[in-house]
């Protein structure tokens, strides 16, 4: 075994041990394994937040997209500060409502609102679509990962068998607790790692950050700015949107809302949590660094391209430490996801179809299906596919459909139904499913849009007529029980 797997090793160890260790003194029930007792303050929502957050996308897809793509990297930067200034008003009443009707996931807050336990088993169906491909997505970098810099002795199969093996003993153990607390290591190490490779490589190879553009520039004139066609500025505001929209609609990121024991450690991190966001710069300055010096990367290999660098510049030991940052990136939201996606079989699913189910079974049922979780992402991760960025947002067209229900059930006399709300989700969500499938653009569904138009981000087509059949049903929902009202009034008198 090398000196750099030993560093990757130690980081799996050290995060079981602290999942592990973070369930003494506290009894698993349902509330204290999904939502923490809903006791965390500022700080620990912070790590949980940033946890889950911050990922091997950050760490793997950012650098990768801006290596493979430049410019239109920076929509990465752009959405999630646009979510921060959203939750600040958004969040707070979500927690209150939450708090007052003790509830576990993001379904159940569906339930509540509309009165559809229907409504709470397409959300939760919806939400479990969206995170296999989140989870396969943790999987896949963490192969990479193991596999770059363990310098090959480790293949990613079995990394990722190894590392899904983790994450299952401690979530079963200490579910949410176990990853804020494995948070902590994950979250200072990628703040020191990221910071150094950020400024040390550019200044290594090029001589300065602005150096480093001026040589991209002259050998790809025009990459670090958003191009003419493909991800164009009209792609790049349309993905701005749906991600900015969809960022807390992820059924983790939700669920993590209920953790806090108050609103103001909400508020504290939607003030806070954009700053963090500044860490994305040096993942994108390591990604145009390996431009010119690991070129001819495609595909979804250029995801390889921070650790292709990492190798060809520094010592087996620092690779090893950058490897372990990376491993963290992935086991930390992997853990989350796990957990929720087992939340939502067991809580708004099995509960669903079991209505005498008490706590204490569901409890239960949701720890014993993390491993079947776990094992359909290996599974589909085993199986190849996209890129880190690709699978990424293919996950939030999902999820943002869940935006247009949610935002509204908020306001004070919501005109929207529970009908109104269902078919909203299922139209949007049947629009992704299609266009997916058949890998349709804006230019092939729209082929009579102006040449720039084309280039919106398909998700947003889906978005729209969501809010369309939902404003529609609503409605016709509103005019159908006004007129049953009448009548009945008329044949009374």
């Amino acid at each position: 075994m090398n000196v750099a797997l030993i560093f990757i090793a130690a980081a799996v160890v050290a995060a079981v041990c602290l999942g592990v260790l973070a369930r003494r003194g506290k009894e698993m029930s349902l509330e204290q394994w999904t939502v923490g007792g809903r006791g965390f303050g500022a700080v620990f929502v912070f790590l949980l937040l940033a946890g889950e957050i911050y990922t091997t996308f950050t760490f793997l897809g950012g650098s990768g997209f801006a290596y493979g793509k430049g410019g239109p990297a920076y929509y990465i930067l752009a959405y999630g500060t646009l979510a921060y200034v959203i939750a600040y008003f958004m969040l707070p009443p979500i927690w209150r409502f939450a708090k007052e009707n003790r509830l576990y996931s993001q379904p159940d807050f569906f339930v509540r609102k509309y009165d559809s336990p229907a409504l709470g088993v397409i959300v939760a169906l919806v939400g479990i679509v969206a995170l296999i491909p989140y989870l396969v997505l943790q999987f896949k970098g963490l192969g990479i990962i193991v596999e770059i810099a363990g310098y090959g002795e480790i293949s990613p199969a079995v990394a990722i068998w190894i590392g899904a093996a983790a994450v299952t003993v401690y979530v079963m153990l200490s579910g949410v607790h176990g990853s804020a607390w494995t948070s902590v290591a994950k979250d200072t190490m990628i703040l020191v790692v990221v910071v150094f490779l950020g400024i040390y490589l550019p200044v290594h190879y090029y001589g300065g950050i602005g150096s480093m553009f001026e040589a991209v520039e002259q050998a790809k004139p025009g990459f670090s700015a958003l191009p003419n066609h493909g991800e164009s500025v009209w792609w790049f505001s349309s993905t701005v949107l749906l991600t900015a929209l969809g960022f807390y609609m992820w059924p983790h990121s939700f669920g993590s809302i209920y953790t806090a024991k108050d609103a103001n450690a909400i508020r504290k991190n939607s003030i806070v949590l954009p700053l963090y966001q500044l860490i994305l710069l040096f993942v994108f300055f390591v990604g145009f660094a390996a431009i010119l010096q690991v070129p001819g990367l495609t595909g979804s290999d250029i995801d390889l391209a921070l650790f292709k660098l990492s190798v060809k510049t520094f010592d087996p030991w620092f690779v090893g430490i950058i490897g372990a940052t990376g491993v963290l990136t992935a086991l930390v939201p992997g853990s989350m996801i796990l957990m929720t996606a087992a939340t939502l079989l067991a809580n708004n699913l099995y509960r669903a179809a079991h209505k005498s189910a008490d706590d204490e079974r569901v409890s239960k049922l949701a720890k014993l299906l993390v491993p079947v979780v776990a094992l359909v992402a290996v599974y589909f991760t085993l199986r190849g596919g996209e890129t880190i960025v690709a699978l990424l947002l293919m996950g939030y067209s999902f999820v943002t459909q869940l935006f247009p229900a949610l935002i509204l059930s908020l306001t004070r006399q919501s005109f929207v139904s529970r009908e109104g709300a269902i078919a909203g989700i299922v139209v949007g969500v049947a629009t992704v499913a299609i266009i997916s499938l058949t890998h349709a653009t804006i230019g092939t569904l729209l082929p009579w849009l102006p040449e720039a138009a084309r280039e919106i981000n398909v998700g947003i087509i889906a978005l729209v007529l969501n809010v369309v059949v939902m404003v529609m049903v609503s409605l016709a929902m509103r005019f159908a029980i006004s007129h049953a009202s009448g009548a009945s009034r008329a044949s009374a008198g």
